[in-house]
């Protein structure tokens, strides 16, 4: 990730982070290398070629007429080439015998009459099917005296254009095309509960006010572009349900294959598709592995599924041991899978842009993307004019909510990789629950720790004996004893009966060493349990509690490591050779298996990604407030697939405990499912407007919710959380059902904010929207956001927002604000009265801010809107750079 690290304990302390990250980073390149030479020379070969052909498109010519036994040059590679033409949700009209579009998704279909909607199909089919001709044209033409060419994919609903394998002078020429607007190569992205519905208060909340969880998100279709879904996990089924009825709004298809075979679909799940065609050209794609189907191979995808839409009160086994009762924010949503990340590999943008460009197709009501570049795109002018973003606006423009992963690299500064106002950007909390344990020494000493594993049995001391003393013969120089990773290095005779201490060490971290190994090995030698010591606090850090089937515990801070090793010593005796002849230290183990909650607020996670956004892949920072809205992220339950082989610590098992923004973000888009059922004929910006402003800021002691930082130590140190950490703060859903006042933004504001992008022209805009630029000047920190995000402040700017009355009744509103450090800032007007027949629904707010000083470091303040009938919103204040003119 890019961006500058903060400053933690000196620069000394600066320089041996970068070290570190650098380190991680390129030892992480190379074991993703040798993993993918390894797929593609096992798995590579007729498979790949036999997908990418089931792939193939185009028309006559040489559309789609790759010859038998002849393979494009070695230097091609995958482009989205983008042309003019509106897609199908921006068309307007203008081409003779076609019909405007745009407006069929100025409303939701299913609130159409029959023949309107049937109407609708026909003339969306129409135009979907002469962009398809008019770009099979383009390419017949430009490769009729050149070669054969396979085109991956065309996208037509969202965008206007197509997936193609070009080599990097064909690139280059075809860009110059008439009709072309612009080519961008394809990069790869990443993928980035049973106790957060009761956290966030939703059983007496929002579900309450839904017909309980029976009712909560009915037909709401959530839209998850992911690694596909495991249809037999219980958290899918509807045996016992109530019945899932036909939705007539929603077109999707389900894939059958042998593995995800014919019902499937069961309602629950109302659609299932794969996309892999960019993942096929890139030659590491090989269905017997990745599975050409919406099958999840990977976990990833079933663990977002379940969070935002599993089955309310579906039990929690792993091992025997129960953790609870699972459920997703919205139970009764259904669930549309377009699956385009693989196990292993990850995925590549045309495979994630022809997925979303599929789910708007369908129909979705919401899009869940729990994945993002590892960086800004190297190929697009401004972050928010890749192929990506301009994809998803269009995707709002047909009034789908979108809910993107922020990121995971947290916590330094300009490392979002959600970019546009119009995506509602989730970073990951930190909530109230763990798994305490601990240890008691034969000298009474107690010692915490954590891991999810029963207790030693009975009340008997148990002799304990270190990975190093158990060796036996030479040992083998490619495993060290102290990570437990092969039985046959250790004497039985010794360590049987005994609790082993092992090390966790850098080598679990980075996927050398496994936990369940471990277990292999000490159930292998008989050992009565486990003791995990830290190598270093850094390591501990990095440790999260897992299931274990044998007792055990990890003491995750070096110092209480070392009290027990110093234990340990003192009561080991050995003899002139060094080695052990008698083992007097002793323990028994708690058990672990049971959460503790503590209550406390969400806090931002260690690794959720933070602000400021970025404009551009030079990193220059935007008008924009990133991430939006924070939620639970951190070792969250959810569904898993046994079959998946990406998280050793769950293999074989049917749930997970993981954490990431790709486990905040279902939980968000969830609750917007549960908002969108509320208000179906809401914007997706008043969607968003009410779950931000609306976010807790406080904990329920009123002190500021806290963000993590690297502290040098196993436990991060906390500071008061920005908005550059946590947007709006961590969603409160329930209050965002009554917000009484939203900040909306439609088509218009949002074409005009692109506008202003550096380096993008109107023809671009329009081209890509069916927008046209305002002919005066626009600036990006007039977009009706709810918030005031600024970069520069030279002086004096003065910007406006305007509010809307959602509420039914009169109310008056008063405004309060906090300054940011060196900015003055002043509001008219103070109080307006809002809502009612024949009173204004809109009201127009005037700040004007002032640099009181001149600094570069970021300030933050908030303005408050109070009403007399009990409505509070807020929206934060962030300024980068300060100047006095």
């Amino acid at each position: 990730m890019g961006g500058e690290m903060r400053r933690v304990g000196g620069e000394g302390t600066r320089i041996w982070q970068m070290q570190l990250l650098w380190g991680i980073f390129f030892l992480v390149v190379f074991l993703g290398a040798v993993v993918v030479a390894w797929a593609v020379v096992v798995h590579g070969g007729a498979a790949v070629q036999e997908d990418v052909e089931s792939k193939s498109g185009g028309g006559g010519g040489g559309g789609g007429q790759e010859a038998a036994g002849k393979t494009p040059p070695a230097a091609t590679e995958v482009y989205m080439v983008l042309l003019e033409g509106q897609p199908v949700v921006a068309y307007k009209g203008g081409v003779p015998g076609l019909t405007e579009t745009a407006q069929l998704f100025t409303q939701r279909w299913e609130f159409l009459p029959h023949r309107s909607r049937v109407n609708a199909t026909d003339l969306v089919h129409k135009y979907k099917s002469y962009l398809v001709m008019k770009q099979d044209e383009l390419l017949n033409s430009f490769f009729k005296n050149r070669r054969p060419y396979t085109k991956l994919y065309s996208y037509h609903h969202i965008v206007n254009g197509f997936a193609v394998e070009l080599t990097a002078e064909e690139a280059e020429l075809l860009g110059k095309a008439p009709g072309v607007v612009r080519i961008e190569k394809s990069y790869k992205v990443q993928k980035a509960t049973v106790h957060t519905p009761y956290y966030l208060g939703l059983p007496k909340g929002i579900w309450a006010q839904e017909g309980g969880y029976l009712g909560a998100g009915e037909d709401i279709v959530i839209g998850l572009v992911d690694t596909g879904i495991d249809p037999t996990h219980p958290s899918f089924s509807v045996q016992g349900q109530k019945p899932y009825g036909p939705l007539r709004s929603y077109t999707g298809k389900c894939e059958v294959a042998p593995e995800f075979p014919l019902g499937s679909c069961n309602g629950k799940i109302i659609g299932a598709q794969h996309f892999a065609a960019a993942a096929s050209k890139d030659g590491v794609f090989n269905a017997s592995l990745y599975f050409a189907s919406p099958l999840d191979g990977d976990g990833h995808g079933s663990h977002t599924a379940s969070t935002a839409a599993g089955n309310h009160g579906v039990p929690v086994i792993v091992d025997g041991a129960f953790y609870g009762n699972a459920s997703g924010m919205a139970p009764r949503a259904r669930i549309a899978v377009y699956k385009a990340l693989y196990r292993l590999i990850g995925g590549f943008i045309p495979d994630v842009v022809a997925a979303c460009d599929q789910a708007v197709a369908d129909g979705v009501n919401i899009l869940s993307l729990s994945l993002g570049p590892n960086s800004p795109p190297g190929g697009s002018i401004s972050t928010f004019f890749n192929v990506l973003d301009v994809a998803l606006l269009n995707a709002v423009k047909a009034n789908i909510v979108v809910v993107q992963a922020a990121g995971n690299g947290g916590p330094y500064e300009q490392t979002v990789t959600s970019f546009s106002p119009w995506i509602i950007s989730v970073g990951a909390g930190v909530d109230d629950r763990s798994y305490p344990n601990t240890i008691t020494l034969g000298n009474r000493t107690v010692l915490p720790g954590t891991l999810l594993a029963p207790p030693t049995k009975g009340p008997l001391l148990y002799d304990m004996i270190l990975a190093q003393d158990a060796v036996q013969g030479a040992g083998n120089p490619l495993y060290s004893p102290s990570d437990c990773q092969l039985p046959s290095l250790f004497n039985k005779l010794l360590v049987q009966g005994k609790l082993m201490i092992c090390t966790f060490s850098f080598n679990f971290i980075f996927g050398g060493a496994s936990m369940q190994q471990v277990v292999t090995t000490l159930e292998a030698l008989g050992a009565a349990g486990l003791v995990m010591v830290v190598e270093s606090d850094v390591a501990g850090s990095k440790f999260d509690p897992i299931p274990l089937t044998i007792p055990g515990i990890v003491i995750i801070d070096a110092m209480n490591s070392e009290i027990l090793l110093d234990y340990y010593t003192t009561l080991t005796t050995k003899d002139a050779a060094g080695t052990p002849i008698h083992f007097g230290a002793q323990a028994k183990i708690g058990g672990g298996q049971i959460a503790n909650y503590s209550g406390q607020g969400q806090q931002v996670a260690l690794f959720s990604s933070r602000g400021p956004d970025v404009k551009d892949f030079n990193f220059n920072q935007a008008d924009v407030l990133k991430p939006n809205v924070l939620a639970p992220g951190y070792l969250i339950w959810g569904a898993w697939t046994p079959i998946g082989i990406d998280n050793p610590n769950y293999m074989g098992q049917r749930w997970a405990m993981i954490s990431g923004t790709s486990m905040a973000t279902p939980h968000a888009a969830g609750l917007a499912a549960l908002l969108k059922e509320k208000y179906p004929l809401w914007s997706p910006a008043a969607l968003a407007s009410a779950m931000t402003t609306t976010a807790d800021v406080n904990d329920s002691r009123g002190f500021p919710l806290q963000a993590q930082e690297i502290s040098g130590g196993s436990a991060p140190l906390l500071q008061a959380a920005t908005p550059f950490d946590m947007g709006g703060g961590a969603l409160n859903i329930n209050a965002a059902l009554n917000p009484g006042i939203i900040f909306d933004a439609g088509e218009d504001d949002y074409v005009t904010f692109l506008c202003t992008a550096e380096g993008v022209s109107p023809r671009e805009v329009y081209a890509s929207t069916g927008g046209v630029c305002p002919t005066a000047a626009v600036r990006s920190m007039d977009l009706n956001t709810p918030s005031i995000t600024l970069v520069y402040l030279n002086g004096t700017e003065v910007i406006s927002r305007t509010v809307t009355n959602v509420a039914n009744n009169i109310e008056t509103y008063t405004i309060t604000w906090t300054n940011p450090a060196d900015v003055a800032v002043t509001l008219a007007p103070l109080n307006f009265t809002i809502g009612g027949s024949g009173r204004p629904q809109s009201q127009r707010i005037t700040f004007t801010l002032r640099a009181s000083g001149a600094s570069t470091i970021s300030s933050f303040g908030q303005v408050l809107f109070t009403g007399d009938l009990g409505h509070r919103i807020h929206i934060p204040i962030s300024i980068t750079n300060k100047s006095l003119k």
